[in-house]
């Protein structure tokens, strides 16, 4: 592509968001760039403490369960405290729970601090997200979900490769270095990012108020709760590529280094691919989109099956991480859309408790299925589990519109103002939306 039109892609890419987003930005991305512990923890426990790898395990699994636990509460805090104080209390229980969990001696001790760890980490996630619908005009959020991913994985990407590094001088500065880039994280929420929460307007006598969104509303919510199962089964499939993937490829007579290759190239194809990718698909229809990524992501692992060298191997990665590009800002702003205005936060809690309790899941699902039965039952479950999320996208959905207008609450005081309609076109065609307000029956 000429350097004039790279120009114009990046500024398509990046025009039209308000700077709130791209503070907010900024804060994940320092955020995964100080991301040290989840990688080096099992070596930590190891070779460091001396621990067993069952141990190890057990610590993972606790770390996993307190995402678990956080990620309702965090939806409600979200919603009662406001965003803005949900991510300082989240980032600030990160780095002062990461610092003290680097001098822990005791085996009791590592495990009770590595929950708190795995709690205070992942509440912030819901917070973000909603943050983000908040502050982004519809049109623009897939757009804005995508960026905030490719933040991440570029983070995560960065802080892998330096954990090795800093594993290797002391194990103690990677947890020092964690706390301290979390807190400039906190930082830069505190100084730059206001609260983005709607306010709360009149309504007619007899309508339910805001505060009627309750847990209790998102359970009773069908066709949400639908997307969230259909979301926990996308990230069963997902999870794979970190926990079964090594294990089938070591049956193989693959090396630890074999593995490193084929799952670099994820995070690669993510780094270059997330943003173009995006603006390709920001105009298509959110439903197909879901049913085709569910498939790819199905079959890209079922493939697997077939593989049996490292250079295949890859050949699949690159299948399924086209997926998880496709379905990663998709699928967040299907839960923007299926979410009132005023529960924002627990939507995002429960949609992402689904992505926790998978990884729950997802080593218990792979080593029985593996041990008992064989790596390729593992992949051909993964193409049936494919088939069932596109199968149930498409039930859910179909009935679904996308052209809906938003219904009347008062945006957040961040918000960007909307551009002026285009000379003869309805006002539908300048600002399109589909969240529902919190006075809209469920369904």
């Amino acid at each position: 592509m000429p350097v004039a039109g790279l120009r114009k892609a990046a500024h398509e890419t990046v025009a039209g968001l308000p700077r709130e987003f791209w503070w907010l930005w900024t804060s994940t991305l320092v955020n995964r760039l100080g991301a040290f512990v989840a990688t080096f923890m099992a070596l930590y426990l190891t070779l460091d403490r001396g621990y067993s790898a069952s141990y190890a395990g057990l610590v993972a699994s606790l770390y996993g369960l307190g995402g678990v636990v956080s990620s309702l509460g965090a939806g409600v805090m979200t919603d009662r405290l406001g965003r803005r104080p949900t991510m300082l209390i989240a980032q600030l229980s990160t780095a002062v729970s990461v610092a003290v969990l680097g001098f822990m001696i005791h085996p009791v001790a590592i495990a009770g601090v590595a929950f708190v760890v795995g709690m205070a980490s992942n509440a912030s996630r819901p917070a973000v997200q909603a943050m983000m619908a908040d502050i982004v005009r519809p049109e623009d959020r897939v757009r804005a979900f995508s960026l905030n991913y490719w933040a991440i994985n570029m983070g995560f990407a960065v802080s892998s490769t330096g954990a090795g590094f800093i594993a290797e001088y002391s194990y103690l500065a990677g947890f020092m270095g964690e706390a301290a880039l979390t807190l400039l994280c906190a930082v830069v929420v505190f100084l730059k990012v206001p609260e983005s929460r709607p306010e709360v307007v009149p309504r007619p006598e007899g309508a339910p108020a805001p505060d009627d969104v309750r847990m209790g509303t998102v359970l009773r919510d069908g066709r949400f709760m639908g997307v969230v199962g259909l979301s926990f089964l996308v990230a069963l499939i997902f999870q794979q590529g970190y926990v079964g993937l090594p294990v089938a490829m070591g049956v193989d007579g693959l090396s630890s280094s074999d593995f490193g290759t084929a799952i670099a190239v994820n995070g690669v194809l993510i780094v270059a691919l997330q943003i173009p990718v995006t603006r390709l698909i920001q105009d298509h229809d959110p439903r197909r989109l879901l049913i085709l990524s569910s498939l790819l992501a199905g079959y890209g692992f079922g493939l697997t099956a077939f593989a049996g060298s490292v250079g295949v191997y890859a050949l699949t990665v690159c299948v399924w991480t086209l997926a998880e590009i496709v379905n990663a800002p998709t699928q967040t702003g299907i839960v923007v859309q299926l979410s009132p205005v005023h529960g924002r936060g627990r939507y995002q809690g429960m949609y992402t408790m689904s992505w926790s309790v998978a990884g729950l899941v997802a080593p218990l699902m792979s080593g029985f299925m593996i041990d008992h039965y064989g790596a390729v039952w593992l992949w051909g479950t993964c193409a049936v589990l494919g088939t069932v999320a596109a199968f149930g996208y498409w039930l859910l959905m179909r009935n679904l519109s996308f052209q809906d207008p938003a219904a009347a609450v008062t945006a957040a005081p961040v918000a960007p103002p909307v551009a002026p309609p285009v000379a003869g076109a309805p006002p539908a065609a300048v600002a399109p939306s589909v969240e529902r307000a919190a006075t809209e029956p469920m369904v």
